[in-house]
């Protein structure tokens, strides 16, 4: 019988396979090693592959749809509900057959190679910066340990590095001092690969003229508009705005039954890192917001009823209305008909 519909459990090493004809009479129920996947659907004719969109899942779903089959993926979460009983390789890999014929169900854009290399120059500077914190960090609690404190900030740390680096202090013993050198190593290390990363998405940021109209955006800088664009291969694929800042995670999540309504916190769904540096930009436009107020009308006003944190989020998710926009329908960001359109809505 000739299988129409698989559903592929992927992990590091062992696979499991689960097929269907087109009367859905199960056909084929079996486990692959890696190395035999891709031998496995070169000998099947064209069908439909479903995956969860996990860790490799944009690689084999490359590797297949060059084999000449359908495939798609599918967010893990949605995947669960299909899951019969106790859950095995066997059984997700039913479920994801199972799913990938439903006609609700949502389905992940599988990402190209270039595209998952621009994601990699943010992840790994994202990584970096983390190093570089724990590195300051461990530098200040050891020497606040012999009694050697500095003030917060880049001044601070600066004198602290000027005091490992001079002549000898009496303050550190000898031991202490090798250690603190190291970590003065490992921190210059880090902060010049660092800068290296950088470049390099700023190159890429130059290079792309969707990236320089989002930078447009009060709030969304150089980072956030490279992640965006790198990170959205196609904002078509959201309905609107709305959708758009939904799977970043920047809408209520609610929780609402017999007709009554309610919302709660942001459902923090989606991509952390567009969540996180989307926030950030909010909070630095909120303090503009409080110094030149006349320039804010809305955010001003916005601060006078809410917390600070709570109108950071809601300016994140208007930026994200936005950065939709201009993807789905091109055109430049105006900050004057950006101000009309907040009129009115609030009108």
């Amino acid at each position: 019988m000739q299988v129409t519909t698989i559903g592929l459990d992927i992990a590091k090493n062992v696979f499991q396979v689960h097929g269907i004809d087109a009367s859905e009479k199960v056909v084929v129920r079996k486990q692959l090693r890696r190395s035999q996947v891709l031998a496995f659907f070169k000998a099947l004719p064209s069908c439909l592959v479903g995956m969860e969109a996990c860790a490799t899942a944009h690689y084999w779903a490359r590797e297949l749809t060059k084999l000449g089959h359908k495939v798609r993926l599918m967010p893990a979460r949605d995947v669960k509900a299909y899951v019969k009983r106790n859950k095995n390789d066997a059984a997700d890999a039913e479920a994801i057959c199972e799913a990938v014929r439903r006609p609700t169900m949502r389905f992940v854009q599988v990402k190209s190679a270039e595209q998952q290399s621009q994601l990699m120059l943010h992840r790994t500077r994202d990584l970096l910066m983390r190093q570089r914190t724990q590195l300051i960090n461990a530098l200040r609690a050891h020497m606040a340990e012999l009694g050697i404190v500095a003030a917060q900030g880049n001044a601070g740390l600066k004198e602290l590095l000027k005091i490992i680096a001079g002549e000898r202090d009496a303050r550190l013993p000898v031991d202490a001092h090798a250690s603190l050198v190291v970590l003065t190593a490992g921190l210059h290390a880090v902060q010049t690969m660092i800068g290296s990363i950088e470049k390099r998405i700023i190159v890429e940021h130059r290079s792309n003229e969707a990236s320089k109209r989002l930078r447009s955006i009060p709030g969304i800088g150089l980072l956030g508009a490279s992640a965006i664009v790198a990170t959205v291969q196609d904002a078509k694929a959201f309905r609107s705005g709305r959708d758009f800042a939904a799977w970043i995670g920047l809408v209520p999540r609610e929780d609402s039954t017999g007709g009554k309504h309610k919302l709660g916190p942001i459902s923090k769904q989606g991509d952390r890192y567009l969540r996180r540096i989307l926030v950030v930009g909010a909070h630095a436009v909120l303090k503009l917001a409080r110094q030149k107020p006349e320039k804010y009308p809305w955010l001003t006003q916005l601060l006078a009823r809410r917390p600070f944190k709570v109108v950071a989020v809601a300016l994140a998710n208007k930026m994200a209305r936005v950065a939709w926009a201009l993807l789905a329908k091109g055109g430049t960001y105006s900050r004057a008909r950006a101000l009309v359109t907040t009129v009115t809505a609030a009108a």
